[in-house]
């Protein structure tokens, strides 16, 4: 049931199998390295997870920020998983309203549908579907 006291069914989701390759790969990482650890080097053993789950990735993918046609800002994602669903991984204790707000901003940029917001900040690896409501 979702917060509207409706039942959601698998169809209903985005990405489903995708998504659970993720993150799969991303338990999969906190499981060999545990926590603790430097955020780059979770994005490389995420990325070597994702080699071996046979995901293709970009990491760091890059999203301008445009005015009149001029780029004035720039955005790198941490990857971008088959072409549908930004990655963006963080270690934190908790997941902030400014990470939330800065994969909605990379989900706006991009007009994908979907993010994956990956937390290894803690005790047990944890993660957040973001979707793209103006998509």
């Amino acid at each position: 049931m979702n917060e509207y006291g409706t039942k959601l069914r698998k169809q209903d989701l985005l990405f489903p199998e995708l998504s659970y390759k993720i993150v799969g790969s991303a338990f999969d990482v906190h499981n060999n390295l545990g926590s603790g650890h430097y955020e780059k080097y979770y994005q490389k053993a995420l990325a070597e997870s994702f080699s071996k789950n046979q995901l293709k990735y970009k990491e760091q993918n890059y999203f301008p920020l445009k005015y009149n046609n001029k780029i004035i800002g720039k955005n790198f994602v941490d990857f971008l998983a088959e072409d549908k669903i930004v990655v963006e991984i963080k270690k934190d204790s908790r997941f902030a309203k400014s990470h939330i707000n800065q994969v909605l901003e990379y989900l706006k940029l991009s007009s994908l549908q979907l993010a994956i917001l990956i937390n290894f900040g803690s005790q047990s690896v944890s993660f957040k579907r973001i979707i793209n409501l103006n998509s």
